[in-house]
């Protein structure tokens, strides 16, 4: 039976509404918050900044990873930028602008309130930052530099060259560091969370393995926060780290906590395309190249001709041609389903025909090589170093790769899931960004939500948990939830089958690129629902783990990541399914306008799909947040 789903957005107008919850949110006196502890899970940027920030407050703060340090989280990866309203430029910025284009850019399937939120702290941040140390870009003035990201008309995106990611990363690391050497923080460094515990139906704790020992540990605390980041990673081939999974939030989910629109996966247009079968994962290149770089095909069908040799008018600037207001700086979702359409008819380049060019031979004559170098200089270093090209006397080859998990654990205007003392945050959430996340953002909201907004809904829930003592790990649900993780290690090491996880991930990846990546069908979506089926079957009786439960072992840490793959893509393509509309990455081919674009449903799809286990993985109960757009009307979105 479908559940009431509460979003608790406070009342007021748009703009009041999170000063409103401020002045209005319980508080936990200094003394008391010595009393209180709380987990954080994942050490990103959305969690190191989280658990420093708590820890500053007078918490008790336990913070946990996998790595061997929260520098080695995969925040380190973005290379852009970060967005923030402060119109340096004079461009017309604005925080309503910001909201705007957000929520256009998610093709109106986010909440009007979280949305504005992101937006609305979004200069914050940049003034902690650079308190920091991090090393922004600047004009030779000394203001900090601006430059533009898809599906924008302003330049608000602040950068560290392209190393944006690593730098804020390491601002909110030397906090957290700050924090665990005057003892506030305790890291567990090389530990994986297996499963959460609840008590009385609260986020009481966590069983961990140290992944060093092969040792189960119980932790127990007043409220879990899960940081974990997404799950792109479940199409084996992605620009994500090897090790990002979706086990802290899947599992959090099979006790009970929605998992909202997990179909809606960005592939991200500027990835080194793929070079052969052998690959395990690809190579993100940074949106920012967009603002220089010029992307185009040859006109002709297999052609193959070196790009030099095929002239201007032989050369077809799709993106230009076909959304000549924001040309290159298309929002992701149409940018990457444009290259996919210009492939799969025939004009790819590159060995595999699987890319498209990025050329910069425009921008170097107009700016210099210095200026591009200046601008670009490592991102350039990188691809000649994989590639062997000198993108600055010929054009890059790009394609389209899995990338940003807009789905997540749903989670109200607190960011409290409806477990209650379970709040994700970052990328574990699905919050802000509805069915397409806007370059530049997924920084943006790691930093907000840990910096901003997590201290305060943290201390309004905690609020009435002061005189509730501290769970005990001898409980019996601790018990329970640890003998059950040790069950599944067992299993997955005595099956003694001859197919490895890496195996079984390489075939699922495929499934889902093929029938619930860039486009969808209906047809699409059941064959890969049976095809996914089988191969979990399989899984189960086919599965080969050597070593032992009690010893480091990465390939049993990687046989609980793709089983829980193996459940969250089927969820993935019912949701797919289910959904009979267009929206952002969601590209239903059935549903379409005659110029190829995403065919919303307002009328019937304007809800979050919030999905609830039932115990069967291929019988999940759907419930709904109907969105109800008070201060925007939504509209067939356009960038042409």
């Amino acid at each position: 039976m479908e559940k009431e789903i509460k979003a608790n957005i406070p009342k007021g107008n748009l703009q009041d509404k999170w000063s409103n919850y401020k002045a209005q949110a319980k508080l936990v006196s200094p003394n008391n918050r010595k009393k209180l502890e709380i987990i954080v899970v994942g050490t990103g940027l959305a969690g190191s900044s989280a658990a420093a920030s708590l820890a500053e407050m007078g918490y008790k703060v336990k913070a946990f990873c996998f790595q061997d340090s929260p520098r080695r989280a995969h925040s380190v990866a973005a290379q852009g930028g970060v967005n923030a309203m402060k119109n340096y430029q004079n461009d017309g910025d604005s925080v309503y602008r910001m909201f705007h284009d957000t929520l256009k850019g998610g093709d109106f399937r986010s909440r009007e309130a979280n949305t504005y939120r992101l937006a609305e702290c979004s200069a914050s941040l940049i003034d902690q930052a650079v308190a920091q140390g991090v090393p922004f870009g600047r004009e030779y003035s000394g203001y900090l530099k601006n430059r533009s990201f898809g599906g924008v008309q302003v330049s608000r995106t602040f950068y560290a060259r392209g190393q944006t990611g690593q730098q804020l990363l390491l601002g909110a690391y030397q906090a957290l560091m700050r924090q665990k050497e005057i003892g506030k923080i305790k890291l567990y460094a090389r530990h994986e969370m297996l499963d959460l515990v609840l008590i009385d139906g609260k986020a009481k704790g966590i069983i961990a393995r140290n992944l060093d020992t092969g040792k189960m540990e119980r932790h127990a605390a007043h409220a879990v926060v899960l940081a974990t980041g997404g799950f792109g990673k479940i199409y084996y081939l992605s620009t994500l780290a090897m090790g990002c999974n979706a086990s802290a939030i899947w599992r959090a989910h099979k006790k009970g906590a929605f998992m909202a629109n997990p179909s809606w996966t960005q592939i991200h247009p500027t990835s080194l395309p793929q070079s052969g079968p052998y690959q395990s994962k690809l190579t993100l290149m940074s949106e920012s190249l967009r603002n220089d770089g010029r992307i185009w095909v040859p006109k002709a069908q297999n052609d193959q001709r070196p790009p030099h040799e095929i002239p201007e008018n032989e050369r077809d600037y799709y993106l230009e041609r076909k959304y000549p207001s924001f040309g290159n700086l298309a929002p992701r979702d149409i940018a990457s389903r444009a290259a996919k359409e210009q492939i799969d008819a025939g004009k790819g380049v590159g060995a595999l025909k699987n890319a498209v060019y990025l050329d910069f031979k425009d921008a170097i004559h107009e700016y210099g090589k210095e200026t591009i170098a200046e601008r670009y200089g490592n991102l350039f270093s990188m691809y000649e170093k994989i590639t062997g090209i000198n993108a600055y006397q010929e054009p890059m080859k790009i394609s389209p790769s899995a990338h940003f998990s807009m789905g997540g654990l749903w989670v109200d205007y607190d960011l409290m899931t409806n477990i209650p003392g379970l709040f994700a945050i970052g990328e574990a959430n699905f919050s802000d960004h509805g069915a397409n996340r806007l370059g530049a953002n997924s920084l943006l909201q790691a930093c907000v939500d840990g910096y901003y907004i997590a201290p305060y809904t943290l201390q309004n829930y905690l609020a009435d948990q002061i005189q509730v003592p501290q769970s005990a790990i001898n409980h019996p649900a601790f018990e329970i939830a640890e003998n059950q993780a040790k069950k599944q290690l067992k299993e997955f090491v005595s099956c003694q089958g001859n197919k490895t996880s890496e195996e079984f991930h390489r075939e699922l990846g495929k499934v889902l690129y093929d029938n619930c990546g860039l486009s969808r069908s209906a047809e699409g979506l059941q064959e890969a629902i049976q095809k996914i089926q089988q191969l979990r079957q399989e899984f189960k009786k086919n599965l080969l783990v050597p070593g032992d439960v009690e010893d480091i072992n990465s390939e049993l840490e990687k046989a609980g990541r793709v089983a829980d793959y193996m459940e969250l893509a089927e969820l993935m393509c019912i949701d797919a399914l289910q959904r009979n509309e267009s929206c952002g990455a969601h590209f239903r081919e059935e549903f379409q306008t005659d110029e190829g674009e995403a065919l919303r449903n307002d009328k019937d799809f304007a809800f979050t799909a919030a999905w609830e286990w039932s115990g069967d993985s291929s019988s999940p109960i759907l419930n709904k947040e109907n969105l109800k757009f008070e201060f925007v009307q939504p509209t067939q979105r356009s960038y042409k």
